[in-house]
């Protein structure tokens, strides 16, 4: 039987536990000014959340959503500022039960992981196997059923206190995805399972991790119970290797049943299996057994970086700082291939050049 926890409430609302959430929270750049206007009012604004959260008065507040196509098109919903500081002062509990059930070759939103790491084992296992399966789930945050996530959690967390918390926070991506995910029968459904909540906003800590939390039961039946060798999961994009064709083609039909029973699907058109000389396109990256180069897709979107860029700092919305950390992040990533000219050729359409106040003016 399977370890579980209870009494981790007073850790969760502890004082120490909710500054910290609020430290690794205001690091992330992107949400600076909403952590300013959390600061305002100096510590107060934190006994108040502690306040709450002991009250089991909390209450999530409205997302922002906003559109993204790199690197496809996505809904993200950024929940408000003082709602991050619950979610990381709930992993912070957390991530420390689950980690260790975690499988190795699981590389999503993990310490020391990461698409580098997953890419090197994808490259060293198409060395091993001749034949590989690649697969990804069908609008995976988008379809993440509400009960089956609570039960994953509340298999291991016996606290009542933390599971009422976990359920609102899941709860709240409700309808977020209504109108991306298409409704689907399971066999055996009925109305009421159809119309199940489901979904998980993309943006959230909580939803990068309750995602590891959920599929890691999947992949201890592809290692476990499928005994797969070679396996390599980034968040939903899943790679298989294997000795045969038919055998991976069998394995696919296996893992679609047990994907099934969480109400998830594997995505038709890119499900497929093909021989590991020919290479494998994966987390941005054209993969062989003796070399990395870098997809059309990515250069395509480098390409949409670089320009939005130019028009920031033409605009004044952006200063070289800025810049330049962009465009080094991108520069750590692509010298993982064997990318040097590609790199070069791409830098030297980069030019930056303000545009003056009166020409912004004119414009407006």
């Amino acid at each position: 039987m399977a370890k579980t926890y209870r009494n981790l409430w007073p850790q969760v609302i502890s004082w120490d536990n909710l500054l910290l959430a609020y430290q690794r929270c205001r690091r992330r750049k992107r949400y600076k000014s909403r952590a300013t206007q959390f600061e305002h009012l100096g510590l107060d604004q934190l006994l108040q959340l502690q306040h709450e959260l002991s009250e089991e008065t909390w209450q999530p507040g409205n997302y922002h959503h906003f559109r993204i196509t790199d690197p496809k098109p996505r809904l993200i919903s950024a929940a408000p500022f003082r709602d991050r500081v619950v979610h990381h002062a709930i992993v912070n509990v957390l991530e420390p039960i689950f980690e260790p059930k975690f499988i190795f070759d699981s590389y999503a939103c993990r310490k020391e992981k990461g698409t580098h790491r997953a890419i090197k084992r994808a490259q060293s296992l198409l060395r091993q196997f001749p034949w590989y399966l690649k697969t990804d789930i069908v609008k995976f945050f988008p379809s993440v059923d509400h009960e089956i996530m609570m039960s994953v959690l509340a298999s291991v967390i016996k606290d009542p206190s933390l599971n009422r918390l976990l359920n609102q926070v899941i709860h709240s991506g409700t309808d977020i995805h209504k109108d991306e995910s298409s409704p689907f029968w399971f066999p055996g459904d009925s109305l009421l399972d159809a119309a199940r909540p489901k979904g998980l906003p993309i943006g959230n800590l909580t939803s990068q991790f309750f995602a590891n939390v959920l599929l890691n039961p999947v992949d201890h039946f592809i290692k476990e119970t499928l005994r797969i060798p070679g396996y390599v999961r980034y968040a939903d994009d899943l790679l298989l290797f294997g000795h045969s064709k038919a055998e991976l083609w069998e394995i696919a039909e296996r893992l679609e049943n047990r994907f099934a029973e969480h109400r998830l699907r594997l995505h038709p058109q890119k499900t497929h299996v093909r021989p590991s000389h020919s290479g494998v396109l994966f987390l941005g990256m054209r993969v062989w057994a003796d070399q990395k180069r870098l997809s059309q897709q990515a250069i395509r979107r480098f390409n949409r970086r670089r320009r939005k860029l130019q028009w920031q700092f033409a605009n004044g919305e952006i200063d070289c700082n800025a810049v330049s950390t962009s465009i080094t992040a991108w520069s750590s990533w692509a010298a993982d291939a064997n990318s040097s000219q590609i790199r070069k050729t791409l830098m030297r359409k980069f030019r930056l050049k303000r545009v003056s106040k009166q020409h912004r003016a004119k414009d407006k």
